[in-house]
């Protein structure tokens, strides 16, 4: 038996998945999240926790890319892979000042608002 690539320094679930890199099987306790009668959610992780790999997770999922799971818990579950529209704001823009985050953020909008009218 081969063991898998460790993915060191790479935060992306895509990434991961498409490297076929070792990926900790964490999808039924995605799947229980997203089930879940609670609606609001406060994710605080340390630094450096896997923060960005779930919420990349979380993205995978809502667009319905299914195929990006076979072999994960999720995939033999009864979730169905609804496409949902998804909002990807990383909040690490320029912020010298407030104005010029305001400024950064206004623009990033724009750029995802756009994006995603390209789409349809």
């Amino acid at each position: 038996m081969t063991l898998k690539e460790l993915p060191l320094d790479i935060q992306e679930f895509t990434r991961i998945i498409d490297r076929n890199l070792l990926y900790a099987d964490k999808t039924r306790y995605i799947y229980d999240l997203v089930k879940s009668e609670t609606r609001n959610y406060f994710l605080f992780r340390p630094r450096r926790f896997g923060k960005t790999l779930l919420i990349c997770t979380f993205e995978e999922l809502f667009t319905g890319n299914r195929e990006r799971f076979q072999g994960l818990w999720i995939d033999q579950s009864d979730y169905a892979f609804p496409k949902r529209p998804v909002l990807s704001l990383s909040l690490s823009l320029e912020s010298g000042s407030p104005e010029l985050f305001q400024q950064n953020l206004i623009d990033r909008l724009k750029f995802i608002a756009q994006t995603a009218s390209n789409r349809n």
